[in-house]
Order: C-alpha cells, then structure tokens, then sequence
C-alpha cells in the first residue's frame, strides 16, 4: 500500500506537466479564440510569415523600378504597367512571396495578418501576369476580411487589376464603393493615384490631372513622386496648357529625380518655354546642354526638341537639319531614332507636301518604332494609305512630265534624251566612287576591327545601325521597295529618269521594252555612238505619248489617278477640304469623266450645306438616271422600284467583298464607306456593317474591332446576324482574358 502511494506521489507533478503542456497547445490551436490562442498566432504569424513575405515584396518592387526603361517619348504611365514579362527578373521573390504569405491562412487562421498576407498573395499573383487568381483573391478578402483598412487596400488592388485587364466599368464601380469609405491616409493616397491611372488609361487626361492634384500634398518627396510630376507634366502638354506643364517639370528636380528624369523634365520646360514665348531664347539652355559630357549620350534628345521647336516656328528648313543631327549624334541607344524618323515625316507630309519624302520617313519610323507604343498602329495605318496615295502623285507627275516631253520638238526632246542619259552617268560614277571609299575604309579598319577600342563614331559604317537604316531608306526614296536580285537596276523604271527635271523620285509604272544596260561598269563605258546608248534612247522615247492613242492612254491613267486620290483624301486620310479641291480638279481637267456622276454625289457629301444643293441639282440635271440621283432622292420617295435598288445592293457588296478578298482593304473601305449611305435601310445593311467590322479590324486595330462589334450589338438588334457578332465578341473578349490571365 505504502510503494502505491508513493508511485502515485512521484507522478503526479509529471502529470500536471504533462496536462499543462497540452492546455498550451489545445489553447493555441489556430481557430481558438482564447487570448493566449489569439496572441501566439498574431506574433508567429507576423514575424514567421507576414513580415518576410512583406520585405520580399518591397525587395521586388525595388528590383522592377530599378530595371524599369522608361520611353520618355512616350505618355509615362502614372503607376507603371503590370508586366509579366518584367517581373520575370523577380519570379524567385514573388514565388517566396506567395510561399510565405500563404503559411498565415493556413496555419493562422485567427490572427490579425490573415487579410494582410491575402493581399500580398493577390499582389503578387497580379506582378506575374495571373490577373484572375490575383482577382479571385482580392474579392475573397473584402468578401470575408476582417479589418476594414486591410479590405480597403485589396479593393485599392482589385481596381488596380481591373485597370490593368482594361475592365474600367468594373474599376468604376470599385472606386464609386471606396469613395464613401472613410480610408486612412495610406489608403487615401494608394486610392487617387490608381483613379487617376484609370482616367488617364481611359484618355481622360483633365479627370486624372484634378485627382493628382490633390494627391501631391499627400507624397513624400522621392523619386517615384518625381515620375508622377512628369507625366502630369506630359498631360498638360497634350491639353496644350505649356505653363502649367512646367509648373510640374520644375516640381520634378525637388522630389530627387533620377538623371535621365530631370534631363527630360528640363529639356520639355525649356521646349514649352520656347513654345509659350517667342521673345524667350532657349539657346543658351540647350547649349549648356549640349556641352555637358553627362549629356553625350542624350544629345540625339535635344536635337530633336530644337528641332520639335523650330517645327513649331514654322522654320521648317532648320527643323530638318536639327532631326538629322539628332539621328547623326545617335550612339548605342537607338531608341529616340524612330521617333525622330515619324516627326520629319509629320513635317514632310503635313507642312511640306512632300509625299514621298513622307512616306520614305513612315516607313523608316515603322521599321524601328516599338510594336507595342501607341504610335505604332497610326503610322502603319498612314503608311499603308501613303502606299497607295503617293502611287497616284507619281502616276499624275509621271505622266504629266512625259506629256510635257511630248510638246518638245524633236531636235530639243533628243538633246533633252542625251542629258538625261549623261546626268546618270555622272550619278552612277559618284555613287561607284562613294563605294570605293567605304570599301578601302572596311579594308583599312579589318585588321583591327577586333580590337577596336576608338571612337564608336569612326568604326566602319556597316557596324553602325542607324548609319544603315539611313542608307536603306536613301536607297527607298531614290529606287522604291525592291527585291534582292541580281542586276537589280536592269528593273528600273525607265520613267523615273524622265521625272527627275520635276525634282521628284517617282516609283515609275512602266517597264522598258527591252533590257536597258543600266548595270554600274556598262553604264560608265556607254558613248553616244554606242548601241547601248541608242538602245537605252530608244527605251525612254518608247515611255513616251507621241502617238494620238498614247496619249490618251496617258490621259486615262491620270484621270483614274486623280479620282482615287480623291477618294483617299475623303475616306482614308479625312481631309475634306484636299478632297473637294482633289475633285473639282478632277472635273475642272476632264469635264467628260466618267466618274462624273460619283463625283458630284462625292462632293454633295464632302462640301458645306451652303453649296451642297449646287452639286446636287448638277446631279439631277446631268444625270437623271444614275443611282446617285436615285440615292438623294429616295427620300422624296421619287423611287419608283425599291427592287432595283436591293439588287444594286448585292452587286455590290460582291464587289466589296471581292476588294476585301483580295487584301485590298483600304480601297474595299472607302468604297463600303459610301455603300453604307446609299444603301442605308435596305435588307442589306446589316451585312454592310458586319463587312465593315472586319474592315475596321484589318485597317484600324484590336480596339476599333472590339467596338465596332459592341456598336452593331446597339445598332442592329433584330439582325439575323446579332448571334453570330455576339458569339465574335465573346471569343475575343474570352481571348482577351486568357491572356491577362
């Protein structure tokens, strides 16, 4: 009896121990809601879990924002894109962010960082590109979060990710919900700077400005509040208020800029105070500039904002100059180059109306600009226009120059001949001269071309891309597009040769008859005596309308010319006025055209109502019959069978349909453009329509094609075709999706 009560005695503190050790752990179980349970989770969840996933998260934004390349040509987006492609560079921390911040839901459900590490986990998901799970998450934590200011910020982050996935109806409706909640100072900032990246996303550029605003006050004074200085700065600019865009670049060099920020900052302020000012000399600005040796390699920059200025002046002359130096001064960054390209273009094309230089400099730009940069879809679409818009100059200039030729008299038009033969001897010979140099450079550099530690500026000029993509677009301006071949110039046009008294480099439409030598050694061996020289005469004569039926096989050429540049002036570059003038000329050249009747209907829809009924009684007088006359008026109810007209209808939309088969979408679309009006309320509307989706999207982009099918779901909605467009518009959107996701 005695040994049981003393095992009893010597157990029991073991047994107590043994039962307190438990009480600990049952009252820390992660759903208990006991003080001790609470306490423990809240400290192992925060410095075992949270705070780690926390600091690897800032550690990855500080990556991101150290490896961000900003296009300063470019509108700066107020909060930096979410690219999943970036954050490639900082997989590893995200992955350990979305490790550790995922221990806190599943091991400490009852602590106080559950919402916290949810947003983490949300965020992250959003950084590498999985914008539904990120999404799913952030509504899961103001579906069941347990703090108000932790919900607050994962609806802050939930309309960041609507913004980005362009849902901005759902990131409306986020920020209308956020804008009645009383948000700490944090959230407060957070929330006005993703509202005004959602305005200024949507292009509302006063919205985003009248947020930011009242956002400055709010920011510390560092290098991201720098960058937000200078795209509101960037916002005024493009409202065109000069003055209060460099309210906010000089805001720029007080919040610790990086160099290239300020750089910028500086040189747009001393652009806008040139601009605002005439009386301003902004010489000695950029002068300093340009001396500086930090600048060396952003001197290609401001030679381009001298030349935007001059541009702005209207010294066009000296803006060119300034755009070539800028490409000149170009080293290893070529990303200001295109940009470069597509302002002489602009100049060129809008201040110059030299077209073919212009479409020399789209196409140079295109070749270089970012596929991805908002420039981009514009100059392709001005490029494509510009293909066909200056094949018509060249027609109305070729055939214009070789009718002038056909006035000389015969003594004169063979001297003329003659010349023209030497001029491009003496060209060719040049040119051989030029190639001899670069090849004796090449050979001269070879020996050392390895070991090259000289000036990048003297390395030989093949290493050189700008040097090269110069080149290319010389060679364009003077022979047009041309496949690699051999005796590549045997094709040329023999035409071009004959325009060149005009100081134009047409794309000739003729081929010469026979094979002209026009290969560099033959060519500087040919004599007037020869057979060569006589056979290449003989080829520019035959180019020639001397005959009666020449030329009026001339003369149709550019009367068909002058009326598809009408067209191109209406329908694809929107130049009303260009398109009238581009008429009446036509007219006013050849009164017998017989695009007389689609003219005047064009130039009824073209000019003011003041002189629109003068067009429309020369329609109905001349042309009682035509359907132009019947399309102005049917709604007098003049037309007498509504068959006909639904016939019509059919033809031709085959025929645009045939256009758009082809490939010939610019052409398909001006024609449809005109079909959709005269045809409008017949059974074939609706397919009008659709085809023009599809035209828009060839022509115009993603975007244009999205909401041409959203405008016939509104405008068509007894169509027989609406399944069918919805069905389109679902794929894409449900494309769109996956690829955010």
């Amino acid at each position: 009896m005695q040994n049981k009560e003393h095992l009893t005695s010597s157990l029991y503190p073991q047994i107590l121990l043994l039962l307190g050790i438990s009480g600990i752990f049952l009252g820390c179980a992660q759903y208990s809601t006991g003080r001790l349970s609470v306490g423990y989770h809240n400290l192992t969840a925060k410095y075992n879990a949270y705070v780690i996933a926390r600091d690897k998260m800032k550690e990855a934004d500080i990556a991101l924002r150290k490896n961000r390349k900003e296009d300063y040509n470019q509108l700066l987006p107020i909060l930096s894109p979410l690219d999943s492609v970036e954050a490639r560079s900082v997989d590893a921390l995200l992955q350990d962010v979305i490790k550790k911040a995922s221990l806190v839901p599943d091991r400490h459900q009852n602590s106080r960082w559950v919402d916290n590490a949810l947003v983490l986990i949300g965020r992250a998901r959003l950084y590498k590109g999985q914008f539904t799970d990120g999404i799913e998450t952030l509504r899961y934590v103001n579906a069941k979060g347990r703090d108000e200011e932790d919900k607050h910020e994962g609806l802050i982050w939930l309309m960041r990710a609507y913004v980005e996935t362009k849902d901005y109806n759902s990131a409306l409706s986020v920020a209308e919900f956020l804008r009645s909640q009383p948000l700490n100072d944090e959230n407060t900032r957070n929330y006005y700077l993703v509202k005004a990246y959602l305005h200024q996303q949507k292009q509302e550029y006063p919205l985003a400005l009248g947020i930011l605003e009242e956002t400055f006050n709010l920011m510390p004074k560092n290098e991201e509040t720098a960058r937000i200085h200078f795209a509101a700065a960037q916002m005024y600019d493009l409202l065109d208020k000069p003055k209060a865009a460099n309210l906010h670049y000089e805001a720029v060099a007080k919040n610790r800029p990086s160099y290239d920020l300020g750089f910028f900052a500086n040189m747009n302020a001393l652009q806008n105070a040139a601009l605002t000012d005439a009386t301003i000399s902004t010489e000695g600005g950029f002068k300093r500039m340009l001396n500086d040796r930090k600048n060396s390699d952003l001197r290609d920059r401001l030679y381009y904002s001298m030349g935007v200025i001059e541009t702005r002046k209207k010294n066009y002359s000296k803006a060119i100059q300034f755009f070539q130096k800028s490409v000149q001064q170009t080293t290893t960054n070529t990303t200001q180059v295109p940009y470069t390209y597509l302002e002489m273009a602009k100049v060129y094309y809008d201040k110059l109306q030299n077209y073919e230089l212009a479409k020399a400099y789209f196409d140079s730009s295109l070749i270089l600009l970012p596929p991805n940069s908002p420039q981009f879809q514009k100059v392709n679409e001005r490029k494509d226009v510009l293909d066909e818009f200056v094949k018509q100059i060249t027609t109305i200039r070729t055939e214009d120059s070789l009718q002038r030729l056909s006035q000389m008299n015969p003594a004169t038009l063979d001297k003329f001949l003659d010349g023209l033969i030497e001029n491009e001897i003496a060209e060719q010979e040049r040119k051989v001269k030029e190639a001899e140099k670069l090849v004796a450079q090449a050979q001269a550099m070879s020996t050392n071309s390895v070991d090259f530690d000289g000036n990048p500026a003297d390395r030989f000029v093949l290493y050189n891309a700008v040097a090269v993509n110069t080149g290319k677009m010389e060679f364009r301006q003077r022979w047009g597009n041309r496949t690699l071949e051999d005796d590549w110039r045997r094709s040329a046009k023999v035409a071009t040769l004959l325009t060149q008294t005009d100081n134009i480099t047409p794309v000739a439409t003729q081929k010469p008859t026979g094979n002209v030598p026009l290969v560099g050694s033959d060519l500087s061996k040919m004599t007037k005596d020869s057979p060569d020289w006589k056979a290449k005469k003989d080829a520019l004569y035959r180019n020639i309308p001397l005959r009666k039926q020449e030329l009026e096989a001339s003369n149709q050429r550019i009367e068909d010319a002058y009326y598809k540049l009408g067209k191109i002036y209406k329908f694809s570059l929107e130049e009303p006025e260009n398109a009238v003038k581009t008429f009446e000329k036509t007219l006013a050249r050849f009164p017998n055209s017989n695009y007389k009747p689609e003219i005047y209907y064009l130039l009824y829809l073209t000019v003011s109502k003041i002189t629109q009924e003068g067009w429309k009684e020369k329609l109905l007088a001349e042309y009682p019959n035509s359907s132009y006359t019947r399309l102005l008026t049917k709604n007098n109810g003049t037309i007498a069978a509504s068959g006909n007209l639904e016939l019509e209808a059919i033809k031709d939309y085959e025929k645009i349909l045939a256009l758009y088969q082809i490939n010939n979408y610019s052409e398909a679309y001006a024609q449809l453009e005109m079909a959709i009006v005269t045809y409008a309320g017949s059974k074939m509307e609706d397919k009008y329509a659709v085809l023009r989706i599809y035209l828009l999207g060839k022509l115009q982009g993603r975007e244009a094609y999205l909401k041409a099918l959203n405008s016939f779901i509104k405008d068509y909605p007894t169509s027989t075709l609406l399944p069918r467009v919805r069905e389109v518009l679902e794929a894409q959107q449900s494309t769109t999706v996956k690829k955010n996701g």
